[in-house]
C-alpha cells in the first residue's frame, strides 16, 4: 500500500472555509474523509508530496486518512499540525501519531513523546522518528494548518 502524506495551510472567512482551503492545498478537497487510528499496515510505503500527486479516487469517494488539523481565528495566534511516524524497514508496518497546537515546538515534542510511548507499550522499536509539520499565523481571517496521510479510497458501490 502507498500512503501519501501532504501538508497544507488555508485561510477563509470561517474556520471551516480555512480547513477546506487547506484540503485544497493538500490535493484532496473533493473526498469524504474517514479518519483512521494510527496503525500503518505491513508492506506500506510512505510518499511525501504536496499536493498529493496521484489522486486515489474520484469526486465524493471515501478517503481513509490519518490527519492533524488546527484551526484558529484569533489574530496573532498560530496554528500548527503534524503527523509523525515510525516504520519497520523490513516489514513496512508502523505507527502514525497526529498532534495539533499553537507552536511548532510543542507539536514536535508531543509527536516524539507519543511515538516513544506507543512503541514502549508494544515493546517494539521501529527506529527513526519521521515528521511532517506545518504552521500558519492568523492575521485577520481564520487559518488552518493540516497534515494528511491518505491511505486509499473506496467508492459508494462497495
Amino acid at each position: 500500500m502507498n500512503i501519501q502524506i501532504a501538508t497544507g495551510t488555508g485561510k477563509g472567512h470561517t474556520k471551516l472555509a480555512a480547513f477546506d482551503a487547506a484540503l485544497y492545498e493538500t490535493g484532496v478537497p473533493n473526498y469524504n474523509l474517514i479518519r483512521l487510528s494510527s496503525v500503518i499496515p505491513p508492506n506500506s510505503k510512505i510518499k511525501i508530496a504536496t499536493p498529493i500527486k496521484v489522486q486515489p479516487g474520484k469526486w465524493g469517494d471515501r478517503l481513509y486518512v490519518v490527519m492533524a488539523d488546527m484551526r484558529v481565528n484569533t489574530p496573532n495566534m498560530e496554528a500548527w499540525a503534524g503527523i509523525g511516524w515510525v516504520q519497520d524497514k523490513k516489514t513496512g508496518r508502523g505507527l502514525f501519531v497526529e498532534h495539533e497546537g499553537t507552536n511548532e515546538k510543542s507539536v514536535r515534542r508531543d509527536i516524539k513523546a507519543s511515538l516513544e510511548a506507543l512503541q514502549g507499550i508494544r515493546k517494539i522499536d521501529f527506529g527513526d522518528i519521521h515528521m511532517e509539520i506545518v504552521g500558519r499565523t492568523c492575521t485577520h481571517d481564520p487559518v488552518c494548518a493540516l497534515v494528511i496521510a491518505a491511505y486509499r479510497t473506496s467508492d459508494w458501490e462497495s
